[in-house]
């Protein structure tokens, strides 16, 4: 099998794939036009019949964790501690993570190639078994050879042969966060009284929900205001800054399919931004006005309107992190998602660092983020 890369826009876009056609853009325009506070270089990796996106960077600290493994695991971490209020153990964890912080600094963890990348919160691998695996990372360890690989969003329930064929390739698997699955949404989700308790919100709400198409300059950047008072305003400023940009290429392209909720005015109250892969869907843009009162329950509505798109179509939802408790209410159940890292070609100094991670989350930190829902 021939393993090759791909690294002008023109090149890109005459591969004639949606990963080609969307790196090509961000080679072309920028990875920042499209996600503010990610820098990368963009790529095409094509093995055999398979078009893979890949992002290339080269250190830089504080970027979102799309594309940053020190961003997830000791900036987003120092975030999470304040967001779940944690007091006891405080202390002992900032001392953790401020040792970590200077490994995985000395480690150079950042200078990194991310295979299948999207740049998004959840990168669905669609069905991508790995068997390639090998020859790829033999080809990237050779064209990277200073670079760490990486393959993230990895899970026994979306992408179990892939997962297993980075753990028989030798690939360092440190967890990453626990994520909100529904295999059956008519079955799991939707007997349940709080989806039909989001229902009827819907109808309170004089609201009108609708599939957008040709959606204007301005609903393009109210969207992504929307989504930047929910993930970046309430949550943190490491997850994926969208722009407008991003929103209209997006919708044009069909890579994500949107739902609005708009109030008689014609403004957007709600969004939802759908991803759907290999028979499994992820709303990656979720927004709604948060200067709003709770009462309006606008992230109810968000909600609602991508598990009744995904129930439609019989899509399994993979519906990321965050807001435990709302999902299980509602029927889904908690997986660890893993990052893999490989580095077999790189200096013993640096991949310590990395193996004692990988021991560390799997030991400590896996049990309490299924005892606490993180």
């Amino acid at each position: 099998m021939t393993v090759s890369l791909v690294e002008t826009p023109e090149a890109m876009e005459a591969d004639g794939t949606l990963a080609g056609r969307y790196m090509a853009a961000l080679a072309r325009e920028g990875t920042h036009v499209f996600i503010a506070n990610a820098v990368s270089r963009p790529a095409l990796l094509r093995s055999g019949g398979l078009s893979l996106p890949v992002t290339i960077d080269d250190g830089g600290i504080g970027r979102s964790y799309v594309s940053s493994p020190h961003s997830a695991y000791v900036l987003y971490a120092r975030r999470e501690m304040d967001l779940v209020g944690l007091r006891r153990g405080r202390g002992p964890a900032g001392a953790a993570l401020a040792l970590l912080d200077g490994l995985l600094r000395a480690a150079r963890i950042n200078r990194a190639v991310h295979l299948d990348n999207w740049l998004l919160s959840t990168n669905l691998h669609d069905g991508w078994t790995g068997d390639d695996l090998p020859e790829i990372r033999r080809f990237l360890a050779h064209r990277y050879p200073s670079h760490f690989l990486i393959l993230r969003s990895l899970d026994l329930w979306s992408s179990p042969a892939l997962f297993k064929a980075a753990r028989e390739d030798g690939w360092m698997l440190l967890p990453a966060r626990q994520v909100w699955v529904v295999e059956d949404l008519a079955r799991d989700w939707k007997p349940r009284n709080a989806h039909g308790n989001d229902r009827r919100a819907v109808a309170r709400s004089g609201l009108t929900v609708e599939d957008a198409s040709g959606l204007s300059d301005g609903d393009c950047g109210r969207i992504a205001e929307l989504y930047a008072m929910l993930y970046i305003g309430k949550y943190s400023a490491l997850n994926p800054v969208f722009t407008a940009r991003f929103i209209a290429f997006t919708q044009e392209t069909g890579l994500f399919t949107f739902r609005v909720a708009r109030e008689a005015s014609g403004r957007i109250m709600a969004v939802a931004g759908m991803l759907a892969r290999g028979g499994i869907m992820t709303p990656p843009v979720v927004g709604y006005d948060t200067s709003r009162p709770r009462r309006e329950a606008l992230y109810r509505i968000a909600c609602y309107m991508f598990t009744d798109w995904a129930m439609a179509r019989g899509l399994r939802l993979h519906g990321s992190a965050g807001a435990a408790d709302f999902k299980r209410l509602r029927g889904a159940k908690g997986v660890i998602e893993y990052m893999a890292v490989h580095g077999g070609h790189l200096s013993a100094a640096r991949q310590a660092p990395v193996r004692l991670l990988a021991r560390l989350l799997e030991h400590y930190v896996v049990p309490l983020m299924k005892r606490e829902g993180w």
